[in-house]
């Protein structure tokens, strides 16, 4: 089946009228109508559970998404995305992200040609790599490295750092850190208190010369050779990147250089050498247990039902709350410290991809793309956003995330009766952090069912300021504890769903012109604004601030 313009019509003229029929309809009484509302809109897999029935839907509403699903050929879009096809029209480019998380025996071709082996190889080379340096057997001139230093920007640090965050508990490698910005005290700050050497630097550029990563790279390079000397840099840095002659020319020895594909976006590149840090820092075995994660939702997103499909509900909810709904900004809480980074992430993910206002023929879009992505950890974001997110104008959907358990959950340890002597204050701690954990939770549903419960007047005690409006959308994602495998199954879902909403909306999900413009007008500007040469040339208000930048 291809996409269906006249079927496409007819879908969204009959969500439009749906949605419209729903208007006076409030969720609250879509519970006391169906008992079993929570089992008929909710979803799982290997253990991730997807709640979307705090959302104003009703199963006639999931049957017409469905159905603008199938007109926009969401499904057979999938398929040719698998089958390494050059989805990416507007740079001629395979898409096959997947294909870097496959385990052996997975078949991934790009025009007729398997590119599994290569994957494997870089896999093994990487890891390779990894289990040298956390064994010490790659050491540096002090010994083995104790710190790694991860420089690189956009999808080269957002998924790394976020990750790394995330999986903190399984870190028993050498300390990892992240540069990205180009303002010099985020360098400082790194390398401040670190050994030269025993420190390993990782420059992540696919073509080496990103400008942020590379000004980064060049002023580590000072730091280590005034510290250990020029011979020292080929064994304390390495890369993630495909341009050797630039990588050797920078110091950096082929056999320390690890590549990935044009067909892997940098966003999507957390699974392959980008995620090297991540290697180092948990291990190898660890590493391909986030593979496996990822690789089960890919199998999910083909193989499952439309209506028990996570990410193709998740990115039909989406397309409802953006384009029947009218919201134009989503909210991502998750209810787990270790991922803070999670929303920074899907950010990037998101908005990066979906941020598009042309679809794939180049003609304007005749509705709302991409919404704006935001969100912060609970519970902090209750003592700060939430007012807006209750009370505001405006409605935001939110997707909670909450783990059953905690990451450090000491439950099971609570339960063992060996424990010696020398770990009892220990365990004390442990014990007591064990009563954090209900506590979140508890606060991650009650914010749910606030959003959607509200507080009339009556309930306010006739107070207006205190009342709560209410019939406000959320969805909870609920998994057992955050593990590499988890992690692995969150990351591949967002990104399925980002696929789903491109497909409706009929963008192109996998460029970015959007960054180049301003990147290509900064290098025009690094002159003027050293010299104060040129500002003649420029308009007013940029010449007018780089004048009183230089105090002029």
């Amino acid at each position: 089946m291809t996409r269906n313009s006249s079927a496409l019509d007819t879908a969204w003229a009959a969500l439009r009228a749906h949605h419209a029929g729903l208007a006076s309809t409030r969720m609250m009484s879509l519970f006391e109508a169906d008992k079993g509302r929570f089992e008929a809109f909710s979803a799982s897999t290997d253990g991730l559970l997807m709640d979307y029935s705090k959302c104003k839907v009703t199963v006639e509403t999931r049957r017409l998404l469905l159905a603008l699903a199938e007109a926009a050929d969401v499904q057979g879009f999938r398929d040719r995305m698998f089958a390494g096809e050059a989805i990416n029209l507007t740079e001629n480019r395979a898409v096959l992200h997947a294909a870097i998380r496959a385990p052996k025996g997975a078949r991934f071709t790009l025009g007729g040609q398997e590119v599994m082996a290569d994957v494997l190889a870089m896999r093994e080379a990487c890891f390779a790599f990894a289990r040298e340096v956390r064994s010490g057997k790659i050491a540096g001139a002090g010994g083995a490295f104790t710190d790694v230093v991860n420089i690189g920007i956009g999808g080269s640090d957002l998924g790394p750092v976020m990750a790394a965050e995330a999986l903190r508990p399984f870190h028993d490698g050498p300390r990892l850190h992240f540069v990205s910005n180009v303002d010099g005290a985020h360098l400082a700050d790194v390398l401040k208190g670190l050994d030269p050497a025993r420190t390993l630097i990782l420059v992540a550029s696919k073509t080496f010369t990103t400008i942020e990563t590379m000004t980064n790279a060049r002023s580590a390079r000072t730091w280590l050779a005034r510290a250990l000397g020029e011979q020292a840099v080929s064994n304390h840095f390495a890369a993630v990147s495909t341009a050797r002659e630039k990588v050797e020319a920078f110091g950096i020895p082929a056999s320390r250089m690890f590549g990935f594909w044009d067909w892997v976006g940098g966003r999507y590149s957390v699974w392959s050498s980008i995620g090297l840090p991540l290697m180092i820092a948990i291990g190898p075995e660890r590493f391909a247990e986030f593979l496996a994660g990822g690789h089960a939702m890919d199998r999910h997103f083909r193989e499952a039902p439309a209506e028990q499909n996570l990410p193709m509900l998740l990115g039909l909810i989406g397309i409802w709350h953006r384009n029947l709904c009218g919201h134009p900004s989503r909210a991502v809480i998750p209810y787990a410290q270790r991922l803070s980074r999670f929303p920074a992430y899907l950010q990037q993910l998101d908005m990066e991809s979906n941020g598009k206002r042309v679809t794939r023929e180049g003609e304007p879009v005749s509705m709302p793309t991409g919404p704006i992505v935001w969100g912060e950890p609970g519970t902090n974001g209750q003592h700060a956003f939430f007012q807006l997110i209750h009370q505001g104008t405006d409605i935001i959907p939110v997707e909670f995330l909450l783990g059953a358990k905690g990451e450090d959950d000491p439950a099971h340890k609570a339960r063992s009766s060996e424990v010696d002597s020398g770990s009892r204050e220990d365990f004390a701690f442990e014990k007591a952090l064990s009563a954090h954990h209900p506590l979140l939770v508890a606060n991650c549903l009650a914010q749910s069912q606030a959003l959607m419960r509200g507080r009339t007047l009556a309930e306010a005690g006739g107070n207006p300021h205190r009342v709560f409006p209410g019939d406000r959308p959320s969805i909870t994602l609920v998994f057992e504890r955050l593990t590499p495998f988890v992690l692995g199954q969150l990351i591949a879902l967002y990104e399925h769903r980002v696929f789903v909403e491109a497909a409706i909306w009929n963008i192109n999900a996998y460029d970015q012109w959007g960054v180049e413009l301003g990147k290509e007008l900064a290098t025009k500007l690094e002159g003027p604004v050293l010299t104060g040469e040129g500002l003649e040339t420029l308009d007013g208000s940029t010449a007018g601030l780089i004048r009183r930048i230089r105090g002029e």
